[in-house]
């Protein structure tokens, strides 16, 4: 075990504040853990202190591309950098603290009797702190549409706090992944439940951003609605 290697993966756009906090947070918590920092050209310039970061701290990794391109392609561009890099297993993390860095930890015990353990704001109740009503109805609803729809067995299908282990996402072809907002964590889990993986949950503690942006858009919502009954359909005629 302790010779495995881990990789959390934080996509970017203006979070300066957050992550010049986040970093030191989430490396402290295990010294396997290397952090990738996938930055879509932040004007607040971002990227320029991650990479002058990882001048003196090889644990800190970034990715640089050049205009904004979404939440989904961020982390497709991230895993794939794990694939090639022989990490182990692979965390999904929002910059903002939203996702708690003390729960690394807890992920990290439940994915060694697992394949892709959930961070659920829905288990033991809901566990959402800040949120508006209307935002966490949003929220919760959207998981039970998704269960409804494409029966995938998980309280929380459109959380971001996630990890991977590495064979589950080298049995997905990343490149046919077409989602790119909150869909695109339910295309993820989906297509992992639907190969046989082992999934788990596992209780967090979800606290809406202190500062910075929300990235949430009727948009992403759309998509999200859309993605579920295309997910259902390919599945059924066995193209997913």
């Amino acid at each position: 075990m302790n010779s495995e290697k881990i990789l959390v993966i934080i996509p970017t756009y203006n979070e300066l504040q957050n992550i010049k906090n986040l970093i030191p947070e989430v490396l402290s918590k295990d010294e396997r853990i290397d952090i990738l920092i996938v930055d879509d050209n932040s004007p607040d310039n971002t990227a320029d202190y991650v990479e002058e970061l990882s001048k003196s701290n090889q644990r800190v990794k970034l990715i640089k591309r050049p205009f904004k391109m979404g939440l989904g392609t961020a982390y497709l561009s991230g895993f794939k950098y794990a694939l090639e890099k022989s990490y182990d297993y692979i965390f999904e993390m929002d910059a903002d603290f939203s996702h708690d860095p003390d729960e690394i930890p807890a992920f990290i015990e439940a994915i060694q009797d697992a394949d892709l353990v959930l961070g659920s704001r829905y288990i033991n109740g809901v566990r959402v702190l800040n949120w508006p009503m209307q935002r966490l109805l949003l929220s919760f609803f959207a998981s039970v549409y998704t269960k409804i729809i494409t029966g995938l067995p998980v309280r929380d299908a459109t959380g971001g706090y996630k990890c991977f282990r590495r064979k589950v996402l080298e049995s997905i072809d990343l490149d046919r992944v077409k989602s790119n907002g909150y869909s695109f964590q339910i295309e993820m889990t989906f297509k992992a439940y639907k190969k046989g993986f082992r999934i788990k949950e596992i209780p967090i503690v979800f606290v809406d951003r202190v500062k910075g942006k929300s990235k949430m858009s009727k948009k992403i919502v759309r998509e999200a609605v859309i993605m579920v009954w295309i997910l259902r359909i390919r599945s059924i005629f066995g193209k997913l």
